[in-house]
């Protein structure tokens, strides 16, 4: 069954009541959902001690999708990136098997160069044999090339909504992984009951849907509609 998940675990008031009230906001949290996207790590560290807390305070069956730190997809771009991403791998070695993804967020900014991403890809599958996705937003990413690599790579194309690159009729199969942002107001707007459907039918049996959409209290909304279509 795929995970339908929120960008981070913040319960509005408005649902609190669909989840239980023991608890961590974590642990309530996990009482419904299977799996949460880590976005915190994007902008800063946290302890290891922080990482092993989480990972307790779920069932076995849930899964952390971690975004990777900025410091590599964007103040590095990618370039000279072994120190920093073994650094992070120790940091979430916590998670154990509850790890899931990893997402690799590009900024619009970057251009698909094959060779810098080449190293970098290989960088990334040395050091580590999980699963990756990458959410990218720089046109040049549409290429056949750029879609080689990443296949060659067993990297996984993020379908993101609003989608800048890679619409959801690009997918020759179902996506393993979606983000979706909220529009036409990232981050704010929410998403209809249809459109969650569709997005739902889209999906991977296999995959993620993220909800992004979290600065009005909407993510967790429409996760809990798309939940109650499966």
């Amino acid at each position: 069954m795929p995970i339908i998940a929120t960008a981070a675990w913040s319960i509005p008031k408005k649902v609190a009541d669909r989840f239980t009230r023991e608890g961590s906001g974590l642990t309530r949290y996990a009482s419904v959902f299977d799996g949460v996207e880590i976005n915190s790590t994007f902008y800063r560290r946290h302890k290891t001690s922080t990482f092993a807390r989480w990972a307790e305070s779920v069932p076995d069956g849930f899964r952390f999708a971690v975004k990777i730190p900025k410091e590599i997809t964007h103040t590095r771009a990618m370039k000279d990136i072994a120190e920093p991403f073994e650094t992070f791998l120790e940091d979430i070695a916590p998670l154990g098997e509850k790890r899931g993804p990893l997402l690799c967020q590009l900024p619009p900014r970057l251009v698909f160069d094959a060779d810098v991403l080449e190293t970098a890809f290989k960088t990334l599958g040395d050091a580590d044999d999980g699963p990756i996705v990458i959410e990218v937003r720089h046109k040049s990413w549409a290429s056949a090339e750029a879609l080689d690599l990443l296949k060659s790579y067993a990297i996984d194309r993020v379908l993101a909504d609003p989608a800048p690159v890679w619409p959801a009729d690009n997918f020759e199969t179902p996506p393993k992984y979606v983000r979706l942002h909220g529009k036409p107001k990232i981050y704010y707007s929410s998403y209809t009951d249809e459109e969650t459907r569709l997005f739902s039918k889209l999906l991977a049996p296999d995959g993620w849907c993220v909800f992004d959409n979290t600065a009005s209290g909407a993510a967790i909304e429409n996760a809990l509609t798309m939940l109650e279509m499966r």
